[in-house]
């Protein structure tokens, strides 16, 4: 019997990967993507054309806003006013927009999302810039982490987020980008996390990353195991 999870990946981040086909070779195995929308990532060209990708294999669009820093590529925590990171979510979300009118759930990126999992302020500020957009959409955050309690304290519809591709603290967070051992790129191991976060019933969305090495492999073994 298959889970009912989705299976998504952040997209729309290299330009190299959405031309050359590395990004659409995903794209059989998901449900779901979310699209970098001109923060840490993203173009009119790269939204463009990711948009059309998904298109072709029936996937639900999503919003991937972060932290105004390609330089890093949104993966450093910054001290913003929560003003401005209202308006900040809302902009990016609207550029997006200008290539779609399907856009059905918005997830933080990087640093905004491991930051906001932690601080409800600041998930509060994502939640409301996502609001000047739509309170239509649902708002992605990590399982079991206070964001989801204020997007729905916000009154949105909210998915728990769990990672086949990130290794986990033992307070629930992901391991920093910058330890060795933080990704999972063997295809086994990564199918076989999803299979015990799906089991537990408590999750909605399982992400595996577009920039992992490997990650076409990953999505296959993922996609492969949740319907079994």
């Amino acid at each position: 019997m298959p889970f009912v999870v989705q299976i998504n990946a952040d997209i729309g981040e290299i330009a190299e990967d959405i031309t050359d086909g590395t990004q659409e070779a995903l794209m059989p195995y998901l449900t779901a993507v979310n699209i970098a929308c001109g923060g840490h990532a993203g173009t009119a060209a790269t939204m463009r054309v990711s948009i059309e990708q998904a298109g072709r294999h029936r996937l639900a669009i999503g919003a991937h806003p972060g932290y105004p820093d390609p330089a890093n590529f949104g993966r450093l925590a910054m001290s913003m006013p929560l003003d401005a990171v209202v308006q900040m979510v809302f902009e990016q979300i609207q550029r997006l927009a200008e290539f779609t009118d399907d856009i059905r759930h918005v997830k933080p990126h990087g640093a905004l999302y491991n930051q906001a999992a932690k601080d409800p302020a600041l998930a509060r500020a994502i939640a409301l810039g996502t609001a000047r957009f739509s309170k239509e959409v649902t708002l992605v955050g990590l399982a079991g982490s206070v964001m989801l309690e204020a997007f729905a304290e916000e009154g949105f519809a909210v998915a728990a987020e769990a990672f086949a591709d990130r290794r986990y603290n033992a307070d629930g967070t992901l391991v920093a980008r910058s330890e060795a051992r933080a990704l999972i790129v063997d295809p086994g191991e990564a199918a076989a996390q999803a299979v015990r976060f799906a089991s537990s019933g408590r999750i909605q969305t399982i992400c595996v990353h577009g920039d992992t090495p490997g990650a076409a492999a990953i999505a296959r073994a993922v996609a492969q195991a949740l319907i079994l």
